[in-house]
């Protein structure tokens, strides 16, 4: 490896310069023993699709939130290592950083494996969805790391559609459409049920499905609609979900960033076949991580 792009988070906070610092210092000292890197460093406010473009390894400095908001311009071939710039355990007030496996205390290390080839890689499921038009027109939006919501724009009014996976179909309304890696789950899922609801969602997975199923719970469902179709409340699919929109106007939103929008009519399908993620760890795997 020989290309590396930095995507750090620029908020003014000192934790974060002073980590961008380390790890700038760090990557030069790498360059001298390598016989040279090319290294580019950007801000996420300012970072563009084709700045990762050719890149050996993107390293992103910050939290979760940093990682997921630059992620769809990551392809399925490029490394990609998280860098907690203020972890939880040295400050309440620092970022969780669950897809972080590196803190500036062990980035030294932690990047010279990244560079020899020799870290952990966990190919990560995305999903997305792909959105057809009354006019003929085809989106598809970026790829979700956690993951999806569809749901009318004007949140006081419910979310009206015709929803089909697989062989079945029914019309429904919600509060919305949320779609979950399993390893997202932990983002958003995990607050829109109950622990309880949560826990007979988790009993429904088989370890070896997590690559290619992904959750999905429809929001605010009364209990007669969840007791005539389960499916089509709370699933644990590796099936398409279709669904027409019978909104005025909704919208689709991968990982809490960019919004795409819809007109009555359109048809959305989400499914687990966006482009994945390769994402490097150092100690365990994501799947221990999350397990453990």
């Amino acid at each position: 490896m020989s290309d590396v792009l930095v995507v750090y988070k620029k908020n003014f906070e000192a934790v974060h310069d002073a980590s961008l610092h380390i790890i700038t210092a760090e990557l030069e000292r790498c360059s001298k023993e390598r016989g040279g890197l090319r290294i580019d460093i950007r801000a996420r406010e300012r970072v563009r699709r084709a700045d990762f473009i050719g890149r050996d390894l993107v390293i992103v400095l910050g939290g979760d939130g940093t990682l997921t908001s630059i992620s769809h311009n990551i392809d399925a071939a490029t490394p990609v290592m998280g860098v907690n710039s203020h972890p939880r355990e040295e400050d309440p007030e620092g970022s969780f950083g669950f897809y972080m496996d590196s803190n500036v205390e062990t980035f030294a290390a932690d990047v010279r494996q990244a560079l020899s080839g020799k870290a952990i890689v966990n190919d990560l499921p995305r999903l997305q969805a792909i959105i057809d038009s009354t006019s003929g027109n085809r989106f598809t939006t970026d790829p979700a790391m956690n993951d999806l919501l569809i749901a009318n724009t004007h949140q006081y009014a419910p979310s009206k559609y015709h929803l089909r996976r697989g062989e079945q179909k029914c019309e429904q309304q919600s509060s919305g459409l949320l779609f979950s890696t399993w390893l997202g789950q932990g983002a958003w899922l995990n607050h829109t049920i109950s622990t309880e609801e949560l826990n007979q969602l988790q009993s429904m997975v088989n370890q070896d499905q997590i690559d290619t199923h992904y959750f999905v719970v429809a929001r605010d469902v009364s209990h007669e609609e969840r007791s005539k179709r389960p499916w089509a409340w709370m699933d644990w699919t590796k099936d398409a979900t279709t669904l027409t929109s019978d909104m005025h106007r909704g919208y689709v939103v991968p990982d809490g960033w960019d919004e795409v929008h819809f007109n009555r009519g359109a048809t959305i399908t989400v499914n687990a076949e966006a482009p994945r993620l390769r994402l490097l760890t150092f100690r365990q795997s994501m799947i221990e991580k999350l397990t453990s």
